[in-house]
């Protein structure tokens, strides 16, 4: 009997030993940014919010929840050249940058292309994908984001960096 406890214990041992530093490997944390949430609260019910404004600039808007909604907002700063690592989103993330520029890169994109944000700009994150925000400008840079998840959800989810990005 105490042969098994020490066989199934080594086993134990060795498969934590595999499997730790992979998921090291597999997370690709951010380089120097720092976060403050603001505040997250949790809308407990199903609703709809459709909003049209007739002028001479249509403008329509449309929020739905089924069956509830947390919405957070902190506020991240990046000194110039650090970044958030390679991550994704449970929902939809609105990310305004207040001060500075910011770069981010989609990991659905073959080419990897740029997507530069300057002061009073927003930057839309689906959450269907990963994606990095890269401050290259050499200045520091601060973005409000909103977060719009699953009750009690991560609101970050760290993810590999993908092989069509040179970082």
């Amino acid at each position: 009997m105490l042969k098994a406890h020490v066989v199934k214990r080594m086993l134990i041992g060795t498969a934590l030993a595999a499997v730790i530093p992979a998921a090291l490997v597999w997370a690709t944390p951010g380089s120097g940014s720092t976060s403050t949430l603001l505040g997250r609260g949790t809308f407990d019910e199903a609703f709809k919010v459709q909003r049209e404004v007739k002028s001479t600039t249509d403008w329509e808007v449309e929020v739905e929840a089924k069956p509830a909604l947390d919405v957070a907002t902190q506020i991240i700063t990046f000194p110039a050249e650090s970044h958030s690592g390679w991550h994704g989103h449970p929902g939809p993330v609105f990310i305004t940058v207040v001060s500075g520029t910011m770069t981010f890169y989609e990991s659905d994109d073959p080419a990897c292309q740029p997507i530069v944000r300057t002061a009073g700009q927003g930057y839309l994150d689906t959450g269907d994908h990963a994606h990095i925000a890269r401050n290259e400008s050499g200045a520091p840079a601060v973005n409000v984001v909103t977060y719009f998840a699953p009750p009690g959800a991560a609101l970050r989810i760290d993810k590999p960096a993908p092989g069509n990005c040179p970082f």
